[in-house]
C-alpha cells in the first residue's frame, strides 16, 4: 500500500513539472507578414522590415545560434530568407537557430522602386551606399549598419536569448560586399558577449587597407591603370575618403579589427563571368578580373600582410548564385557553428 502510494506521489510530481516545460512556437518559416516584424531605429519611429524564423522579443531558452543573412542588390529579402531557411534545414538547425534576413528597402533612386510602410527607413541604393555604411536616404542621422548594430544587440539579450553562443553575419554578393565593410567598421563585434563571426560570399569588392592591389599597370584592362583609376583607393575599396558609419573610424582601428576578427570567405568556383551586377570600374578591376579571383587575392592579402587568420572555402560548382553556395555541404560548418 505504501509503495502504490509512493507511485502515485512520483507520477503527480513528474506530472506537475511536466506543466511548467516551456512550450515554444514553432519556427516560421514562410514569407508571409507573419513572419516578419519591425526593428525600430534611432529610438524609433524610423524602422526597418526583417524576416526572422523566431520572434526579436520572446523569450526562447532553445535558441543557441542565429544567422543573419544580408540580400543582394535586388533587395530580395524574402527570397535570402528562404535560401537561409533552406540551409537551417539542411544543417538541421530550424529549430536551435534563429534565421534573420533585413531588408535594405529603397525608392531613392532610378531603379529602386520599393513600396516604403508609414516611417520605414529609405536606405539609398546608388553606387555602394547601403552596402557600405551609407547614410539613409531620408534620415540622415542612420546608416544601414545601424541596423545590423540593432539586431545584434538585440539578439544578445540574456533575458529573452539565455543559452544563445553564437551569431553568423552572412551576406551573398552586393550583401557579401555589406558584411565585409561590417566586418572592418561595426563598432558592436566586443559589446556583445556572445561570439560574432562572419561570412562574406562573391562579393564584386572589397575595402583594401593601403594602395596596394593585385592588379596594376594595363592588366586592369581598358578603364586603364592605377595612376589614371582616381577611385581605386577610395571608400568603399580603400579607406580614403570614407563616410557614414565607417568614418568614424581611425584608419588603424579599422585595420586592427579587420584582420583580428573571425572571416569565412566563400567563393564559387564558377563566379567567373562579369555577370549579375558584375562591377567591371577600375576601381574594382584593380583587384581582380573575376569575383573569384578577387576574394582568393583580398584573402591572401590580410591574411599574409596583416597577420587575419581569415578562412577561404571555394565552393565546388557554383557560380553567382546564393542558393548554390548556402545550401552547400562545405559552407553549412561555417554558417552554423557548433555553439
Amino acid at each position: 500500500m505504501v509503495a502504490t502510494v509512493r507511485i502515485l506521489a512520483t507520477l503527480v510530481l513528474l506530472i506537475s513539472a511536466a506543466s511548467f516545460v516551456p512550450a515554444y512556437a514553432e519556427p516560421c518559416t514562410t514569407t508571409a507578414p507573419v513572419c516578419t516584424e519591425w526593428v525600430a531605429l534611432g529610438g524609433g519611429p524610423a524602422r526597418s522590415l526583417v524576416y526572422r524564423t523566431f520572434k526579436l522579443d520572446e523569450k526562447n531558452e532553445r535558441i543557441t545560434r542565429a544567422l543573419i543573412m544580408i540580400h543582394g542588390a535586388g533587395r530580395d529579402a524574402d527570397n535570402y530568407f528562404r535560401t537561409a531557411v533552406a540551409a537551417a534545414f539542411l544543417a538541421n538547425a530550424l529549430e536551435d537557430t534563429i534565421v534573420i534576413s533585413p531588408r535594405f528597402a529603397s525608392n531613392a533612386q532610378r531603379g529602386c522602386n520599393d513600396t516604403l510602410s508609414p516611417n520605414e527607413v529609405n536606405w539609398s541604393c546608388s553606387g555602394n551606399s547601403w552596402r557600405s555604411g551609407g547614410v539613409a536616404a531620408n534620415d540622415e542621422r542612420l546608416t544601414s549598419y545601424d541596423l545590423t548594430d540593432e539586431i545584434l544587440r538585440k539578439l544578445a539579450h540574456k533575458d529573452v536569448f539565455p543559452n544563445l553562443k553564437a551569431i553568423v553575419v552572412s551576406g551573398h554578393s552586393a550583401g557579401g560586399q555589406y558584411v565585409t565593410r561590417y566586418e572592418m567598421a561595426n563598432q558592436v563585434h566586443d559589446t556583445l558577449g556572445v561570439r560574432v563571426t562572419y561570412v562574406v560570399s562573391n562579393p564584386s569588392s572589397y575595402a583594401y587597407l593601403d594602395p596596394e592591389r593585385p592588379v596594376g599597370g594595363d592588366d586592369i584592362g581598358a578603364n586603364g591603370d592605377k595612376s589614371n583609376c582616381t577611385a581605386y583607393d577610395r571608400w568603399p575599396y580603400g579607406l580614403r575618403g570614407r563616410s557614414g558609419y565607417a568614418a568614424k573610424l581611425t584608419d588603424e582601428q579599422l585595420k586592427t579589427q579587420l584582420s583580428g576578427r573571425p572571416v569565412t570567405y566563400l567563393l564559387g568556383e564558377l563566379d567567373t563571368l562579369p555577370l549579375a551586377g558584375f562591377d567591371s570600374s577600375c576601381a574594382a578591376m584593380a583587384q581582380g578580373p573575376t569575383r573569384l579571383a578577387r576574394g582568393q587575392a583580398f584573402a591572401r592579402y590580410v591574411n599574409e600582410k596583416y597577420g587575419a587568420r581569415h578562412k577561404l572555402i571555394v565552393i565546388p560548382l557554383c557560380g553567382h548564385n546564393a542558393r548554390c553556395m548556402f545550401t552547400a555541404e562545405r559552407a553549412l560548418q561555417s554558417l552554423f557553428p557548433m555553439p
